[in-house]
């Protein structure tokens, strides 16, 4: 198999997994009128993301139970594993009926839905990104690695189209009452093909001759204290990545519910930015492969953290296909280019065996903790302090950490790139 094929079957979960988020997202509102119905709209909307912040309380658990899995039996059975679980999520969400059909049961099932997707994807990111730095030639990690991001911002993307179509072509009635189920359902059509594509890939953890890693639950606790101050680094580069992700995808409900514009207009935001996105994450790895991971991570971090409070102010001001479109698609591009370089170097820093468990673990810890809150703040920010501009105050300090985590984490681009940098032990 190539490794362009590889890396896609690879990644086939992680777009099942940004489509359904950008899905959720898009229609917060529709699916609280579904399963949460209460006094105030404001209210309807906050129990609807707290049901999707649900899911993120299990993704520690999965990403704990299925990355050491993938270390010690393999990566192949774990992907697999996470990617049935988590079809079966959307599935159930798309299909439980309303609250006013079967009361609170509807509320209940949804919520126990999020929660098994959670843990699935909890276990699909450190495993898959494992799987692709493991497939690529050292020349060519980070742009192997950027499959990852770029997965996710096709499916958001993806996803994207979806609201703009179906906000075009059904009545605000329809939309609300059906057409956000549609829209689940369009994404849960690539089960069977994402098993299928995951069962052909090849194994790249070699086993012992008891079929799992030599390596015991004790002696990968042991292995990944040994790498504490980088585990930290990774943990504050990857919350602030999650909250800008999680922030800029919520600003098709904040430009519908809080600048008041045009929902076609912004659902068109998000296209844009998510097909920004997908550049951004490919010229990253390009750049990372060539230029080194520290460079790539730190330049474009700190014009994301100098822009992020004028765009925004412009937008405010100016609500408007143009400020919108380009002020959203700039910082959209540019906040892109370090997590491609961050993906592989983190990677790269690890050992085999223990790389898929730490990194899903760290991954779904920064997910869960600010991820699963970030568009609860941002909704309460802009509820207790009416001020259009508060989500940028957000943005501003999760890039300020993270920038300083970019400027002491090391090296680890190949040694050919001419960088001093790290061996993994």
């Amino acid at each position: 198999m190539s490794v362009q094929r590889a890396a896609f079957a690879a990644t086939v979960g992680n777009m099942l997994e940004f489509y359904d988020f950008i899905t959720y997202s898009f229609f917060a509102v529709e699916i609280g009128h579904a399963f949460f119905p209460a006094h105030t709209a404001y209210g309807s909307l906050m129990l609807s993301l707290a049901t999707f912040g649900a899911g993120f309380i299990t993704r520690p658990i999965g990403g704990i139970v299925l990355g050491i899995y993938s270390d010690r039996v393999g990566r192949r059975p774990a992907m697999l594993l996470s990617f049935a679980l988590m079809g079966i999520a959307i599935l159930t969400i798309a299909l439980t009926p309303s609250y006013a059909t079967i009361g609170l049961a509807a509320p209940v099932i949804v919520i126990l839905a999020r929660m098994v997707r959670g843990f699935a994807l909890g276990g699909e990111v450190g495993p898959t990104t494992a799987y692709l730095l493991e497939i690529a030639a050292p020349e060519r990690r980070a742009l192997v690695v950027a499959w990852q991001p770029t997965s996710q911002e096709i499916a958001a993307t993806a996803g994207a189209l979806v609201g703009v179509i179906l906000s075009g072509v059904m009545s605000p009635e329809a939309l609300d009452a059906y057409g956000w189920r549609i829209a689940f359902l369009i994404g849960a059509a690539c089960l069977p093909f994402g098993l299928w594509m995951r069962r052909s890939l090849p194994e790249t953890i070699r086993r012992g001759e008891d079929g799992s890693k030599e390596i015991t639950k004790s002696g990968h606790l042991a292995l990944s204290r040994r790498h504490l101050r980088l585990i930290v680094l990774a943990l504050m580069i990857l919350a602030s990545g999650t909250i800008s992700t999680y922030v800029t995808q919520y600003m098709t409900t904040y430009a519908k519910t809080t600048l008041n514009v045009a929902a076609n207009l912004a659902f068109a935001v998000s296209v844009v930015s998510n097909g920004l996105q997908i550049l951004g994450a490919i010229l990253g790895g390009w750049l990372a492969d060539r230029h080194g991971r520290k460079p790539v991570m730190i330049w474009p971090q700190l014009v994301v953290l100098v822009l992020t409070y004028p765009i925004f102010l412009w937008i405010v001001r100016a609500p408007g296909v143009a400020s919108l479109l380009f002020g959203f698609g700039v910082l959209s591009l540019i906040g892109s280019l370090p997590y491609t370089a961050f993906y592989a170097s983190f990677t790269e820093a690890l050992p085999q065996e223990i790389r898929g468990g730490v990194f899903a673990t760290i991954y779904a810890v920064a997910i869960a903790t600010f991820g699963g809150t970030a568009q609860l703040v941002v909704t309460w920010l802009l509820h207790v302090s009416g001020d259009p501009l508060a989500p940028s105050w957000y943005l501003l300090l999760a890039a300020a950490a993270g920038l300083v985590a970019m400027s002491l984490i090391p090296e680890t681009a190949p040694a050919k790139v001419g960088l001093t940098r790290i061996e993994p032990h």
